[in-house]
């Protein structure tokens, strides 16, 4: 294990009202956890580093449908299997389909003129939640599971921080 540790710059300070902000953190989670992807080597970075089978590579594609599914409409069938990387899934591969989609939901979250509006997503029985509802469940689902990254990647080779 090298032990290497990233130096943690901590979220923007954009002082640009609270879309900026939400966008800022968001974004800064965004990045803490393609930057424990990236560079994670085979086949660690899809092994699961602990009893439920959770991998990096499994984090990083979830929360890609995660994206997909509330800034941009996906319907998801089966949660579970966003977890599991598929043989074809390189870092790589993951990590262009997350970016993508991230560049795609920064879009709709920018033309969102009042956090109040809803935001897309697939039909559902009950109410649509707002944008500004949307961009605070990410900025948790996705602390968490950065916060679940650092973990699996210090596991698999002594890299902490951000």
């Amino acid at each position: 294990m090298s032990g290497t540790r990233a130096k943690d710059t901590g979220p923007p300070w954009t002082g640009g009202g609270e879309k900026a902000t939400l966008q800022g953190f968001l974004d800064y989670l965004r990045k803490s956890i393609t930057d424990k992807v990236a560079g994670a080597p085979e086949p660690q970075v899809r092994t699961g580093g602990v009893p439920s089978g959770t991998s990096l590579l499994g984090l990083l594609k979830h929360l890609t449908y995660v994206e997909r599914f509330y800034f941009l409409g996906e319907d998801v069938d089966n949660w579970r299997a966003t977890m599991r990387p598929s043989v074809e899934d390189t870092v790589d591969s993951v990590l262009a389909d997350y970016r993508s989609t991230v560049d795609r939901a920064n879009k709709v979250i920018d033309a969102c003129p009042d956090l109040a509006h809803p935001a897309p997503r697939p039909p559902r029985r009950g109410p649509t939640p707002s944008m500004r509802w949307v961009l605070v469940h990410m900025i948790e689902e996705t602390g968490r599971h950065a916060g679940h990254a650092d973990i699996l990647r210090e596991q698999i080779d002594g890299s902490t921080g951000r």
